[in-house]
């Protein structure tokens, strides 16, 4: 526990909706982390209907001598909405993002610490992350369902975030200061039950186009939980088909939606060109949900034109 006064190092912001037994595990796995004393802990409930409350504060009452730690209640929901009062409360330069299903290794605080003070161009960091999964990988579960799963490893060694890659929400970090012109959108993101993403893409595009540095680092590592109701087709469609909505809700004005309807078409033209060569459950299956992403991106486009009608 750091000297009274001291300010922290590094912000660690958990935002948790209905998944308190996931949520204590994650806590518990920041009682044997290096450099623990550097950091601050805020749990973010964004208005769980079950024990949340009642077993945060138990977690507390146990460990709270030996961390910094904060429960807030945000009643707004959205993920977007939560992680927005995370970094509102924060008192440190350097902010984590930690999902409540996440368990980091023993090194994580370090490697967060350490690359910011060492390399003040990195504005944003993220590492690896491995699965856990709750029943059997399924064999459809290929090479490009990965990234929607949260599985991430880019290799042993530091380096810029490649192409149009980035740090995944359950294992992220950024300097306070990323969020000095904008914090997250609260038109995307996810929602309760809903599967609406892209607030990150969007904050670190606004990095990007500040010419500044997202560094993958290794050695920051979790491992992340992955419920079996997850592991199914219904949901990897349903998460595509979420995804291109949020796809068309990021396009903005005549110019973003010519964009985003020339780049749907050319996925159309792949997509169908693939499946008469696809033969494998997974890839057959990745087409499909392809197909999904292009339905919600088009859902959307012709909701907002008919709602732009009606105005």
């Amino acid at each position: 526990m750091r000297e009274h006064g001291v300010i922290p190092k590094v912000s660690i912001i958990i935002c948790t909706y209905n998944r308190s037994a996931l949520l204590i595990k994650t806590l518990q796995s920041l009682l044997p982390l290096e450099n623990l004393d550097l950091a601050e802990i805020i749990v973010v409930d964004n208005c769980s209907k079950d024990d949340t409350a009642a077993a945060v504060q138990v977690f507390m009452d146990n460990y709270g001598s030996e961390l910094d730690i904060r429960y807030i209640m945000e009643p707004v929901q959205g993920l977007s909405a939560a992680r927005n009062t995370g970094i509102l409360a924060s008192k440190s330069e350097w902010i984590a993002f930690l999902d409540d299903d996440a368990i980091p290794c023993r090194t994580w605080i370090t490697t967060i610490a350490s690359t910011f003070e060492s390399r003040p161009e990195v504005m944003a960091m993220g590492g690896k992350i491995a699965p856990m999964f709750e029943t059997k990988r399924p064999e459809w579960l290929i090479k490009p369902f990965e990234l929607p799963y949260t599985i991430v490893d880019l290799g042993n060694r530091i380096k810029e975030y490649p192409g149009r890659l980035h740090p995944c929400g359950a294992n992220m970090a950024m300097r306070k200061e990323a969020f000095d012109i904008s914090l997250f959108p609260l038109d995307l993101g996810r929602k309760g039950d809903s599967l609406l993403s892209g607030e990150e893409t969007w904050i670190f595009e606004q990095i990007r186009k500040a010419g500044q540095s997202i560094l993958y680092h290794p050695l920051m590592a979790v491992d992340h939980f992955v419920p079996a109701n997850r592991l199914t087709e219904d949901w990897i469609m349903k998460r595509y088909y979420s995804q291109g909505i949020s796809n068309a809700m990021k396009s903005e004005g005549l110019k973003g939606n010519l964009l985003l309807l020339a780049k749907t078409a050319a996925k159309i033209v792949y997509i169908m060109t693939d499946s008469v060569l696809s033969r494998s459950q997974g890839k057959r299956l990745l087409n499909k949900c392809r197909l999904e992403s292009i339905r919600g991106t088009l859902h959307m486009i012709w909701n907002r034109k008919r709602e732009s009608a009606a105005g």
